[in-house]
């Protein structure tokens, strides 16, 4: 916590407001807006997950559709395809960002074009911060005339020639779950630059409730508006978020540092024009034995790391999907381990990270 939040919680308690509207909700949203920049329209929602369902809705899919995800990112990425009665199809990385590659995705439009099923969407993610090939992507995406919904769930703070991540999408999404770089506790928001987008999607997220002197409901909606009192939470944390994103890319560079050396390791750098907020500092082994070995070296010290997200396409529940690959995602979570990256590590934390990693090696 930065220190304020606890003002606005009370502040939300002794005013009376903690239902899902009021004074912390209309700030924390403004807040946002200023931060991300180029006028921006901001919901808070109760989640990243739900702001990508509603954002999904928004854009049009519906049943039978298909939409074009990144394989290599977290479940909650393409849970929503399915709560629309949708069908994810899924798209491998490329090694410069770790994000969705831009050639397999044309080939996946072209060959979906071809069988008469023309991708709704594409969902594409900033995973662990790094923002994915903004120009590339959105090139293909026009030319087809296919909408982006912009998964900035681990992005914020992060840029691309100096444009905030989460503004990139026709429809963009953030998350403050209890991970992420600054936290609501649980929550998420829809940004979008079509102030009509934001209100339907306010709309929807509090139960669609027609204007009338009584409920009445024209429409399926949802209970996906942030409360009041974790809005006031996260009005503290936008003070500061500048501090969090130096924290954690403080931590890369530690790493950095200290383990470049080591030749069995290697990082993934930010490219000419990217900044990251570096959410996650992780790092590639040289094959599944040293991460495994790696791994429980930290373990036995009481260090928790975790291998790199299991590709979408890997997974049980998604067995059956369409997936366009090149085995780029599947060697990433072969070899790849995310690192101890707390806002609040301490120099002694990281020294006993990387002394742990050097005496594995060794």
């Amino acid at each position: 916590m930065g220190g304020d939040e606890l003002n606005y919680v009370h502040e939300a308690f002794e005013t009376n407001w903690v239902a899902p509207l009021g004074p912390n909700v209309d700030a924390f949203e403004r807040s946002i807006e200023k931060e991300l920049g180029n006028a921006v329209h901001v919901a808070a929602l109760s989640s990243g997950t739900a702001a990508i369902h509603l954002g999904l809705e928004l854009l049009g899919v519906g049943p039978g559709d298909e939409v074009l995800c990144q394989s290599f990112t977290f479940s909650a990425s393409a849970n929503p395809i399915l709560y629309l009665g949708a069908q994810p199809v899924f798209v491998d990385s490329e090694t410069d960002t770790w994000n969705m590659s831009p050639e397999l995705l044309r080939e996946a439009i072209e060959d979906r074009i071809k069988n008469h099923r023309k991708p709704k969407a594409i969902i594409a993610v900033h995973l662990y911060g790094m923002p994915y090939k903004i120009e590339k992507i959105r090139s293909i995406a026009d030319a087809f005339e296919i909408p982006i919904l912009e998964d900035s769930a681990e992005a914020l703070g992060s840029w691309y020639k100096g444009t905030s991540c989460g503004t990139f999408g026709d429809v963009g999404i953030l998350s403050f779950n209890g991970n992420k770089i600054i936290t609501t506790s649980g929550g998420g928001a829809l940004v979008t630059r079509n102030k009509t987008l934001r209100d339907k999607a306010v709309f929807l997220a509090t139960q669609a409730r027609d204007e009338a002197p009584h409920y009445q409901h024209s429409h399926v909606g949802y209970n996906y508006r942030m409360s009041n009192v974790l809005a006031g939470i996260g009005r503290g944390q936008m003070e500061v978020l500048k501090d969090r994103v130096s924290a954690r890319r403080k931590n890369y560079e530690f790493y950095l540092n200290s383990l470049s050396s080591q030749n069995e390791l290697s990082f993934l750098p930010e490219p000419k024009d990217y900044f990251s907020n570096r959410w996650l500092s992780c790092i590639l082994t040289s094959c599944y034995d040293m991460r495994e070995t790696l791994r429980m070296a930290l373990l036995e010290q009481n260090i928790e790391s975790r291998p790199l997200w299991k590709p979408l396409h890997l997974q049980p529940v998604f067995k059956d999907s369409k997936q366009y690959l090149d085995g780029t995602s599947e060697v990433l979570f072969q070899r790849g381990l995310c690192l101890p990256s707390g806002s609040n590590l301490s120099q002694e934390d990281l020294e006993r990270v990387s002394e742990t990693i050097k005496n594995a090696l060794s």
